[in-house]
């Protein structure tokens, strides 16, 4: 029913941009409906609220070209974002600022919002979602770094300034008037990013982490190091660990972001990362010098076969009783829920 305004549009212009984009802008809008807001609906969630409207924003033109097409399309993308935010962000329980929020989820979003007074932004970093490489990019801009290539481990505390860490005048004054953006990833791809990475390459997680992970839901795991955290365990920790008592790299972005009482201006995503990166500089007017950083040599993309493999080698069950704890992230930031089907998993 949604997407009948779309298609008497499409008959009105038949163009070959039209008709290419239909087919996907339909797919999305499915997905988007069937998979987020209406699981969201049924579980409470968002109480009345129902799917956005799948139509482009107002203004864009349908041109011709695969180029315009999938810049359409990314345009239809944010235009949902947007939406499905101010939906949820309308109704009257939610939090109109920061000042509204319980002390401890005030706590966490001050301190992941990062400022450039310079430039005039915050930048709400979440871990697993290339916070590394923007830190470097503000460091440059503050002229704490020399360049973005810098090799090295980054210092993910010294030289950056830290909303929290302000008086609230200051705080107040910086969310009315300063360029707010964001960088979102699909949910469980970044709860993979940060397993294989915390549990199979850092030492201090393994030890902090899976230890305790390992105890908890292994017979006989006791002599564990914590290096042999399974995908599955990892799950189940999180399906047991209350939200906002997660370490940051697992928290769901809507808890460390707090997209109702902070209103970004941009939200960007780690799927189109060069080309909205390129918008965020290019909007704050930074030097023509500066460039966001290439992934580093030693960094291990989530592929969708890795993602495949993690997915259909873990129990449906927890990964359909651990979805509650990140719809909010799923449906407002427009991805799909994990494909679990039993035909999904045979390919």
């Amino acid at each position: 029913r949604r997407a009948v305004p779309l298609g008497r549009s499409r008959a009105r212009s038949r163009g070959a941009a039209g008709a290419a984009l239909l087919p996907s802008m339909l797919m999305f809008g499915v997905i988007l409906a069937s998979s987020g807001l209406l699981l969201m609906i049924e579980r409470g969630i968002l109480a009345q609220v129902g799917p956005p409207p799948l139509h482009p924003p107002a203004g864009l033109s349908r041109r011709d070209g695969p180029d315009s097409t999938a810049e359409l399309e990314l345009e239809v993308l944010r235009d949902t974002r947007n939406r499905t935010i101010r939906a949820l962000c309308g109704q009257r329980s939610m939090p109109r600022s920061v000042w509204e929020l319980p002390a401890g989820q005030r706590r966490t979003v001050l301190q992941h919002l990062l400022v450039s007074d310079k430039y005039r932004f915050l930048y709400c970093y979440v871990p697993k979602v290339a916070c590394s490489n923007w830190k470097r990019v503000l460091k440059v801009l503050d002229g704490a770094l020399e360049s973005v290539d810098v090799k090295g481990k980054m210092d993910h505390k010294s030289d950056l300034v830290f909303l929290g860490d302000m008086e609230p005048e200051e705080i107040s004054y910086r969310l009315k008037h300063y360029y707010k953006f964001i960088f979102v990833r699909n949910p469980i791809e970044r709860l993979l990013s940060a397993y294989r990475n915390k549990f199979g390459e850092i030492k201090e997680y393994q030890q902090k982490y899976g230890v305790e992970i390992v105890r908890r839901y292994r017979k006989n795991g006791g002599n564990s190091a914590g290096d042999d955290v399974s995908f599955s365990e990892f799950l189940q920790y999180l399906l047991d660990e209350d939200v906002e008592r997660m370490n940051e790299h697992w928290m769901p972005i809507y808890n460390l972001c707090q997209p109702c009482a902070v209103r970004y201006d941009f939200i960007g995503s780690y799927e189109q990362l060069r080309a909205d990166a390129n918008h965020v500089l290019e909007h704050i007017q930074s030097p023509s010098s500066i460039r966001f950083p290439e992934r580093q040599a030693w960094y291990k993309p989530v592929t969708a076969q890795t993602l495949h493999y993690y997915l259909c080698n873990t129990p449906r069950r927890l990964i359909r009783e651990l979805l509650p704890k990140y719809i909010l992230d799923f449906s407002l930031f427009a991805y799909p829920l994990p494909n679990i089907t039993s035909e999904f998993c045979r390919q």
